[in-house]
């Protein structure tokens, strides 16, 4: 059996259902979709996707370092957007927290999202062991 083991953190959102905030398997992170949530009052942040899209990486850094990397070790991202039309400000956004070679990606628009959040990110991060 492949080993997995969860990762959680206090640093970033706790999760809102059945899931871990990222689990492990060898050198890969696989961290769950992460939406605006403040860690400590577990409410949404900003009512604008470029103040969503920010606390969204902040949450990924965390759950990232917690798993023993950083951003810069995200290889693949999906991002949902409730509003295609907010593509640009993402790509600003991603923009400031990546440099290249940058992670391969796909943005998907979406009809909703939990808390009726703006985006959510999910990431997958590969690891040195």
């Amino acid at each position: 059996m492949v080993e997995r083991n969860p990762i959680n953190t206090p640093s970033a959102p706790k999760a809102i259902g059945p899931y871990s905030q990222a689990v492990k398997s060898g050198s890969l992170v696989f961290i769950s979709g992460q939406i605006p949530l403040d860690p400590k009052t577990m409410e949404l942040v900003g009512e604008d996707v470029v103040m969503q899209t920010h606390q969204v990486f902040k949450n990924l850094s965390a759950i990232a370092k917690a798993s023993g990397g950083n951003l810069v070790d995200i290889v693949k991202m999906t991002i949902y957007l409730t509003n295609l039309d907010n593509f640009s400000k993402i790509n600003e956004i991603m923009a400031s927290y990546f440099q290249e070679p940058y992670p391969a990606r796909a943005t998907i628009e979406v009809s909703a999202l939990p808390k009726a959040a703006l985006v959510e990110v999910e990431a997958i991060l590969a690891l040195e062991i």
